[in-house]
């Protein structure tokens, strides 16, 4: 059964997540407010930075930076 959403960063109704996919309340708002193609796009997202900032996704300063891209990404101005 698909679990639908509207989409904060879509804002269009559109399939939810299967599970949360982050830990914590971040992932608790991204799972209620986040649809699976938003989803898919900040995987692009995520990637495009690791690579083009040469990021460590290992050093804690690497998961706290993605962590802040990734709100603003999600929930920040379109």
């Amino acid at each position: 059964m698909k679990y639908t959403v509207y989409c904060q960063k879509l804002q269009k109704d559109a399939n939810g997540l299967s599970r949360q996919k982050y830990p914590g309340e971040l992932g608790k708002k991204i799972y209620e407010n986040i649809s699976n193609e938003a989803w898919e796009m900040w995987k692009q997202q995520q990637t495009m930075l690791i690579n083009e900032f040469h990021l460590n996704p290992i050093e804690i300063e690497t998961r706290q930076y993605l962590e802040q891209q990734m709100e603003i990404f999600l929930f920040g101005e379109n």
